[in-house]
C-alpha cells in the first residue's frame, strides 16, 4: 500500500488539532511550576496524535458507511472526508482496522501516563477523548450527526487535550488551566463549523444534523463570526482577570486574518470555493492563537515574571 495514501488517510494537515493544545498545557504547567518533563511531553503528543488518527479514520469508515461522504459531490480539501475509500485507494475494513489499532496504541500510552502519574485523571480524561473520537460517527451515538458534534469537537481538542497535558507535566489541575483552554476549543471548533458549510447539502440529504443544517446558512454564518469575535473578548477577559499575563495582547496580531475569514465568509456563505479562503484562515487562526498563547506564556515567563523586568 502506498505509503502516502496512508498519509492522506490520516489527514496530517488537521494535525494542529492535537499539536497545539498538547503544546499549550505543557507550557501552561511550565509556567505554573518551573519544570518541563521532555519525555512526558512526548508521550502525551504522540498518544493524543494516535487518538486523533484513530478518530479520522473512524471518522471516514462510518461516514462511508453511512453513505455521507459518497453523496457529497463537492468535496474540498477542508471537508468531505479524506476520499480514499471513494476513489478505491484503501478498503474501508482497512480503515476500521487502522482506526482501532490507533486507538489501542493511543489508548496505551496513555495507561501508561497515567501509571506514572499515580493517579487516574488520565485515565478519566483519555476514555472520554477516545469516546468522542469514535463515537462521533459511530453508531449508536454517531455525535456528529446530531446538534452537538461542534461542541464535541470543541471539548475533546480544546479542554480535554489542554487539562491532560497539563496534568501529566504539573500533576494537578485547575480552574484557571480549564479558563485557557476554553478559546482553544472554540477555535477548533469554528474549523469544524466552517467545514461544514460545503458539505450543507451532503449532510442534509442523509440525515446529519449540523448546526449549519440547522440553522442554515444565513444565521449559521452570523453565529461563526459572534463565535469569532468571542475568542479574542474571552482571552481578553482572562488577562483583565489575570488569568493570562498582560503579554498575551500579542494575540491580536491574528487580527487581519480574522479579518479575512469574517469578510470571506459574510460574502461567500452560500458558494463553495468561494469561501475557501475563510476556511484555511480559521485552520491558521486556530494554529496562530494557541501559538501566541503560548509564545506570551514563555516571555512573560522569561523577561516578565510577577510583571516585572527580570535583571
Amino acid at each position: 500500500m502506498n505509503f502516502k495514501v496512508w498519509l492522506k488517510a490520516i489527514r496530517i494537515p488537521f494535525f494542529t488539532a492535537t499539536i497545539i493544545p498538547v503544546t499549550l498545557g505543557s507550557i501552561l504547567a511550565w509556567y505554573d511550576t518551573d519544570k518541563f518533563m521532555w519525555p512526558r511531553f512526548w508521550l502525551a503528543m504522540v498518544g493524543a496524535l494516535l487518538i486523533h488518527i484513530g478518530t479520522n479514520l473512524a471518522n471516514d469508515y462510518f461516514d462511508h458507511l453511512w453513505g455521507c461522504d459518497e453523496k457529497n459531490p463537492n468535496p474540498t480539501p477542508f471537508s468531505g472526508g479524506s476520499r480514499v475509500i471513494q476513489d478505491g485507494l484503501i478498503a474501508p475494513k482497512k480503515i476500521l482496522y487502522a482506526s482501532l489499532v490507533s486507538f489501542i496504541l493511543g489508548s496505551g500510552i496513555g495507561l501508561y501516563l497515567n501509571y506514572l502519574c499515580g493517579s487516574n485523571i488520565i485515565l478519566i480524561l483519555g476514555i472520554v477523548g477516545v469516546f468522542l473520537g469514535f463515537f462521533y460517527t459511530a453508531k449508536p451515538f454517531r455525535i456528529g450527526y446530531g446538534s452537538s458534534g461542534e461542541l464535541a469537537v470543541g471539548i475533546g481538542f480544546g479542554p480535554l487535550m489542554v487539562l491532560g497535558s497539563y496534568y501529566v507535566q504539573a500533576q494537578t489541575l485547575s480552574f484557571k488551566v480549564f479558563l485557557i483552554s476554553i478559546p482553544v476549543g472554540i477555535l477548533i471548533a469554528l474549523v469544524l463549523f466552517i467545514n461544514e458549510f460545503p458539505d450543507y447539502e451532503a449532510d442534509k440529504t442523509v440525515g446529519k444534523r449540523t448546526l449549519v443544517v440547522i440553522l442554515g446558512k444565513k444565521k449559521a454564518v452570523i453565529l461563526y463570526h459572534i463565535l469569532l469575535a468571542s475568542v479574542y473578548l474571552a482571552i481578553t477577559a482572562l488577562m483583565i482577570f489575570k488569568f493570562l499575563p498582560f503579554i498575551s495582547l500579542i494575540i491580536f496580531l491574528s487580527l487581519p486574518l480574522a479579518l479575512r475569514a469574517y469578510i470571506t465568509s459574510k460574502k461567500n456563505f452560500e458558494r463553495i470555493y468561494e469561501l475557501l479562503p475563510a476556511n484555511s484562515s480559521t485552520i491558521g487562526l486556530h494554529s496562530i492563537i494557541g501559538l501566541l498563547l503560548s509564545a506570551g506564556l514563555l516571555l512573560d515567563k522569561l523577561f516578565f515574571w510577577g510583571g516585572k523586568i527580570c535583571s
